[in-house]
């Protein structure tokens, strides 16, 4: 009897822990889309709180945890060289299997970019904070470092059908504010400069308006009325995105002996929904940007599920 009441305490004690990390999270994209059903957030506001994200507030975030994070003490080159492999994986077995079922280029590239190009800097870095604090938060923009370049010259392939041309990729990824922010926080990082007190109260303000803010215009982005068309394609992407991908690469990692804190790490920044951003670049580069957004939606949906999941059996097997 006794073993037995230890074991139901185990399973509610991981149950509310798992609760914890990943309710608050989509508490704010349910609440963004709820807001936006009853109209106190208009489409302006999410078009203006979107830019201020993806111009300001992610960028600031991301410089200031890379530039205050010693770099040697939360690099780790094993773990970004198994992300890395991960991701080029996905890309190239999707690509495959979109070639071999005959879809259009302009369904190819989405039903590809929707498969693998995950929402690291959001709902990646919420996770990374829910889970291991600020500690994580570092070592979640380190991986995020490379996962910004990666994503965006990848889903550029995808979209062109490898068309285009190598210059103009570069030029595109390197235009991007996360591109930007990373570089010009390196040095500080390498360095170990520290900034001035007043600009670091000011962008860890701007940082603490990202999560909360970005949460809740994806919520406010979700449109339930347009999931009509693409749906069986965007079940497809949505279940590579969020079971094959994090699934396998976490499966990897943990029989090659990567502690459980990075195993974790790597699941929760692999296996996050679609990026929203995945919409603008398909509709930007001429893609399927209806199947896109379906995929976006339909991960995201389904994130919570597969991050609960994940979370609760690496919590119960005594990973994290």
């Amino acid at each position: 009897m006794t073993t037995q009441l230890q074991g139901l305490a185990l399973y509610w004690d991981t149950l509310l822990f798992t609760a914890r990390m990943v309710a608050p999270i989509f508490l704010l994209v349910a609440l963004g889309a709820l807001l936006r059903r009853t109209r106190l957030l208009d489409e302006a506001f999410v078009h203006t709180g979107s830019r201020l994200v993806f111009l300001v507030c992610l960028p600031v975030l991301v410089f200031i945890s890379i530039s205050q994070t010693h770099i040697r003490q939360v690099l780790d080159l094993p773990l970004m060289a198994l992300l890395a492999a991960a991701v080029l994986l996905t890309y190239l077995s999707c690509s495959l299997w979109a070639r071999a079922k005959g879809l259009a280029q302009a369904d190819r590239g989405a039903f590809v970019q929707g498969a693998f190009r995950s929402n690291f800097g959001i709902i990646g870095l919420a996770m990374a904070v829910n889970l291991f604090g600020e500690a994580g938060l570092g070592r979640a923009a380190v991986l995020l470092a490379l996962g910004i370049p990666l994503f965006n010259v990848l889903s550029i392939l995808a979209l062109s059908g490898g068309g285009r041309r190598w210059g103009q990729t570069l030029a595109t990824v390197c235009k991007n504010p996360l591109i930007i922010a990373v570089a010009l926080a390196l040095p500080f990082s390498v360095m170990e400069w520290r900034l001035p007190a007043l600009a670091l109260d000011v962008g860890q303000s701007l940082g603490r308006m990202t999560l909360p803010l970005a949460l809740l215009t994806i919520g406010a982005t979700l449109n339930f009325r347009e999931l009509k068309s693409d749906s069986k394609l965007a079940g497809q992407a949505s279940l590579v995105k969020l079971l094959w991908m994090p699934g396998l690469s976490s499966l990897v990692a943990w029989g090659l002996g990567f502690a459980g804190k990075d195993v974790a790490l790597l699941f929760v920044m692999l296996g996050s929904p679609t990026a929203a951003a995945a919409f603008v670049m398909a509709r930007a580069m001429g893609a399927n940007a209806q199947l896109t957004a379906n995929i976006i939606l339909v991960s995201t949906l389904g994130s919570v599920l597969s991050l609960s999941g994940g979370i609760y059996l690496m919590r119960l097997s005594g990973l994290i």
